[in-house]
């Protein structure tokens, strides 16, 4: 059986080094992106069959780069079966500091924008192979609703859910499959700098195994742990006053600026 070929941005920690262990344990042939390139080293020499992966030590918001990246990978592997977006940032943002619209603008291009400029050089290749590849954007349970003093991050992650449902559709003629996953509190840095008690907080090695579950699926979405997936439904039930209510004085994520 041929080994996989997975492409993954945000490989360096968090839930893109945990995919890249979960991928490389299957006998994937890699190639990992991300800003620190001795991160993605280190990494790729603890993986079973490390001289099979490469290393991109790319910024996701340098779109030229990340081209010139996935074009490197195609050549190396020969084709990709499964593209994940996974680069992002989460930080506290509130529209009344002028300092944090530019905060707010990284956000979305590190989290939406480069999704795209990810998952665009390999559309054409995934569309030549006519096999079912897979395109896998990571949105977030805080993109189902806005959570106070996280704009910016709850903003891009919904823009990436409804992102993905028009590619998805885009795609189907292609039989090209669109995943969305959307996380709950993963135990990831990304997380740990939260002070306030994270529910059903999941360690990134299970969320790694229970995604690589869903994309092999070509599940068209799914929210990580199943908990949150409850908890997620039930606020979009929410009327807007009991939400509001519930939610107007919950603890915010720390900004950037603070």
């Amino acid at each position: 059986m041929t080994p996989l070929r997975v492409f993954i941005t945000g490989a360096s920690s968090g839930l893109g080094a945990a995919l890249a262990r979960q991928y490389a344990a299957q006998g994937a042939t890699l190639g990992l992106l991300a800003r620190r390139g001795d991160s993605l080293a280190a990494l790729i020499a603890s993986l079973p069959h490390a001289e099979r992966h490469r290393a991109y030590a790319v910024d996701v918001r340098d779109h030229a780069a990340i081209n010139d990246a996935a074009q490197a990978f195609l050549t190396h592997a020969g084709g990709v079966d499964v593209v994940i977006a996974n680069a992002g940032i989460s930080v506290g943002t509130l529209t009344e500091y002028a300092e944090d619209i530019a905060v707010f603008a990284d956000i979305i291009a590190t989290n939406v924008v480069a999704t795209a400029a990810t998952f665009a050089p390999f559309i054409a290749t995934m569309r030549a192979q006519g096999a079912a590849g897979r395109l896998v954007g990571i949105g977030s349970v805080a993109g189902i609703r806005g959570l106070p003093g996280a704009e910016a991050y709850s903003a891009s992650k919904a823009a990436v859910i409804s992102y993905c449902e028009s590619l998805r559709l885009e795609m189907k003629p292609h039989g090209i499959r669109v995943v969305t996953l959307c996380p709950g509190y993963i135990d990831t840095p990304m997380t740990q700098v939260n002070p306030y008690p994270m529910p059903f907080l999941m360690a990134p090695e299970k969320f790694a195994v229970r995604a690589a579950q869903a994309i092999a699926a070509g599940d068209s979405y799914a929210v990580i742990p199943w908990q949150m997936g409850v908890v997620a439904k039930v606020l979009r039930m929410l009327p807007n006053t009991i939400y509001d209510w519930a939610f107007s004085k919950a603890p915010h994520k720390p900004r950037k600026a603070s």
